[in-house]
C-alpha cells in the first residue's frame, strides 16, 4: 500500500471551504479511480490561519499513476480547491506502508 500526503493552507476566516470542497467534489472523484483505498483529511490551527493534510490510501504506485500521471510526485490541485487555499504544497510525498494496525 502507498500513502500520498499534500498539505495546503487556508485563512482564519475560511476554515470550512476546504473541508466541503474535498469532500463534495475530491472524495467522490477519489473513490471513482481503480486502486484508491480511502483518504483522510485533517486540519489544524496554524498562526496563517488553518492547514489541512490530506492522507490518500493506494494499493499501488501504479494506481497513484493513474490518478497523478507520470509525474506523480505533483500535487493534483483543482481550480476549485485553489479558490479554497491561500497557500498549498506544489508537491507530494509518498511512503510505502510496511506495517499497520487498527483498534
Amino acid at each position: 500500500m502507498i500513502v500520498r500526503m499534500w498539505r495546503g493552507r487556508a485563512a482564519k476566516h475560511r476554515p470550512e471551504d476546504y473541508k466541503r470542497h474535498f469532500e463534495r467534489l475530491v472524495l467522490p472523484e477519489l473513490h471513482a479511480l481503480p486502486g484508491f483505498l480511502g483518504a483522510m483529511l485533517l486540519r489544524r490551527e496554524v498562526a496563517e490561519g488553518f492547514e489541512f493534510l490530506v492522507i490518500s490510501q493506494w494499493e499501488s504506485l501504479n494506481a497513484v499513476k493513474v490518478f497523478a500521471g507520470d509525474n506523480h510526485e505533483r500535487a493534483v490541485v483543482d481550480p476549485g480547491a485553489v479558490a479554497t487555499l491561500e497557500t498549498f504544497d506544489k508537491t507530494v510525498s509518498h511512503y510505502e506502508v510496511l506495517s499497520r494496525t487498527t483498534a
